[in-house]
């Protein structure tokens, strides 16, 4: 799921943005992954066809043929064609897709739910093999450009990637405007590359029949597996068609794909078939093998600038995913910093920016090489297309309305295809399909427990809590001195008292005049129209029930939403408002209904979430905070 470079049209929308500019934007970002892997695709699937043997035209032309129905069925038919109309309010990507599914069901489902943070948590292990296989694939160029820079793969790979992460902070806005120019180039570039080398053999034309595929399958056996494993990274990027839905609109992603993207990849592709066809010993660098040895340093420039562009899509990418799974109460709050005052959506976060580079460092270290990096690739994009299909069938039979047969008879080829892909991969578990594996299951372990700690605590907290209605008929019959002013006590659950009002009336033994118990609510959608924004309901003289409703994509801001009750006859004035905010010591029992060690790393997560008044953009100065212990 890439996103959130260009998100200035999440407040106007795609149809208010030119048509051709909202096409020129998604060349830049949404197709930086899968354009970038002729870098390697076609280079890592002829070296496992080959199995160490020579190069022969069999091998070639069914690696072709493969890569060519990939790209026609996993990418064009199940994305752009099919998943691209699944959209979530005009939104995309394997959390909106888990929400949409949640919607149509009309209940939660734990099995959409562990499809969505199985999803959820290979794309952040992408997020880390993006950066390091591209950049590296990119640098290695130099090594046939001039052989003594060999040594200096390495260390310029994590120069590059090392300012890469550096610049976030200040956010993508410059950048971006560069990357659609940057990417038009490149793929016009690789497209001239292929066209001038398919005549060297013309007959590399043939593997447009699939009996090329099927037949290399088929009779090469285990080979044969490896080989669909390697063939799958020419596809690795293409979730990104569907997790930037929003940001550039279904129409300017189709076009972009179907009429330019497509045909440069496809025509890059049969140009290194036709290449290594007349010349089996290209296959070493087949992609760089392409132009004249005066042009390899300017591409191997080019090259590099187009996988830091891959490479930042899928960083931003994992802010804005993350980002989501915070609003869905999947991951503790973390730190949100806002790199514009225009575009909404560019948003940094300081420790996921840390622990991705953190993990692209080591993913380069131990491995390398890009043919190393090649086997952890697939599984992790894989895990996530498998994830995409189970519950785009349950959009299309549920929310759809089609019956289930019919629904069925449309995405489960596409399901059996990811499997086979997902299969092929992990037969490399070995060779590095474990490191995305064990960071999904670490991640998917991480989500499960703060989700079920934070059950549990609800569940203790709510064995002490009081209603709501008896506390204000206790306090109507013995009223406590009165203040003046508004107090805002936040709280998750409207019908108990809130702990900061509990100990308020115990410690200061006051009561403000207008009390408002504020509950925020995340909706199952992106975004969360501003008339359905704000409700109040007054339940007495002095308290007022409040909710505030934000989409899963929306960052919360509480002082502008309660300006909107001014449309209300609510007067409210930041400057005469105190926000009561409850902080929770944790401290682990014996009997939590957990292993100790999740109740240590649900006791850490919980010590390491970004405070509340951040979180929720309130005046630090206007909050009084209450500390409680809890022992869970």
């Amino acid at each position: 799921m890439t996103a959130s470079i260009t998100q200035a049209e999440t407040h106007e929308g795609p149809a208010r943005s030119g048509f051709w500019a909202l096409t020129l934007g998604s060349i830049g970002v949404v197709f930086g992954d899968i354009g970038t892997s002729p870098l390697y695709a076609f280079h890592e699937a002829v070296r496992g066809a080959a199995h160490g043997e020579p190069v022969s035209r069999v091998m070639v032309l069914g690696v072709l043929s493969l890569i060519l129905w990939a790209l026609l069925i996993v990418v064009t038919a199940k994305y752009v064609l099919l998943l691209l109309r699944a959209d979530n309010n005009g939104e995309g990507g394997t959390l909106s897709l888990m929400a949409l599914g949640q919607r149509a069901l009309g209940r939660r489902s734990w099995f959409l739910l562990a499809l969505g943070v199985v999803g959820a948590s290979m794309f952040i292990g992408d997020s880390m093999i993006t950066p390091a296989i591209s950049v590296l694939s990119a640098v290695e160029g130099l090594k046939l450009a001039t052989p003594a820079l060999e040594h200096y793969v390495v260390p310029l790979t994590v120069l590059i990637l090392v300012l890469l992460f550096a610049v976030q902070s200040k956010g993508t806005a410059l950048v971006a405007s560069a990357f659609g120019p940057v990417m038009v180039v490149w793929f016009t570039v690789i497209a001239v590359m292929g066209a001038v080398h398919i005549v060297d053999d013309p007959s590399v034309l043939a593997a447009i029949n699939p009996y090329y595929a099927v037949q290399f399958v088929l009779s090469h056996g285990t080979i044969g597996l490896v080989t669909l494993g390697a063939v799958f990274l020419a596809v690795t990027g293409g979730e990104a068609l569907y997790a930037d839905l929003g940001h550039f609109g279904r129409k300017p992603i189709q076009s972009a794909w179907m009429f330019f993207v497509l045909p440069a990849l496809l025509i890059n592709y049969f140009g290194q078939g036709a290449l290594v066809l007349s010349d089996p010993s290209a296959i070493e660098h087949s992609f760089y093998r392409m132009v004249p040895e005066k042009l390899v340093l300017p591409l191997v420039g080019l090259a590099t600038a187009a996988t830091v562009i891959a490479s930042q899509a899928v960083i931003t990418g994992a802010y804005s995913l993350v980002y989501q799974a915070v609003q869905l109460g999947l991951l503790p709050r973390f730190e949100v910093r806002y790199t514009s005052e225009t575009h909404a959506g560019q948003i940094y976060l300081p420790r996921v920016n840390r622990l991705l580079l953190i993990g692209v460092m080591l993913l380069v270290l131990l491995f390398h090489t890009p043919s190393n990096l090649a086997s952890a690739y697939g599984i992790a994009v894989s895990t996530t297309m498998v994830a995409d299909g189970i519950m785009g069938f349950v959009v299309i039979w549920k929310l759809w309305n089609w019956r289930a047969a019919t629904a069925a008879a449309v995405i489960v080829p596409f399901v059996v295809v990811d499997l086979s892909f997902f299969s092929a991969n992990l037969l490399k578990l070995l060779e590095g399909a474990w490191v995305p594996l064990l960071f999904g299951a670490a991640m998917a372990g991480t989500i499960w427990t703060w989700r079920k700690g934070s059950g549990i605590l609800i569940q203790k907290t709510r064995r002490i809590e009081v209603p709501l209605d008896d506390l204000i008929r206790s306090l109507e019959k013995r009223p406590p001195h009165i203040v003046k002013g508004t107090a805002v006590f936040l709280t998750s659950d409207p019908a108990f008292v809130p702990t900061a009002l509990l100990h308020n009336l115990k410690h200061n033994k006051v009561l403000h005049e207008h009390n408002v118990i504020l509950t925020i609510e995340t909706a199952h959608t992106p975004r969360v129209d501003v008339s359905e924004r704000f409700r109040m309901e007054k339940i007495s003289d002095k308290f007022s029930k409040v909710r505030l409703r934000f989409g899963f994509m929306e960052q919360p801001n509480v002082p502008k939403a309660l300006a909107i009750a001014r449309k209300q006859g609510w007067q409210f004035d930041i400057m005469s408002t105190s926000f009561f905010v409850s902080r929770r010591s944790l401290k682990a029992s014996a009997q939590s209904g957990m292993p100790l060690w999740q109740d240590h790393l649900f006791i850490a997560l919980s010590r390491s979430a970004n405070d509340a008044t951040d979180y929720f953009q309130i005046p630090t100065g206007r909050v009084v905070e209450v500390g409680t212990q809890v022992t869970i």
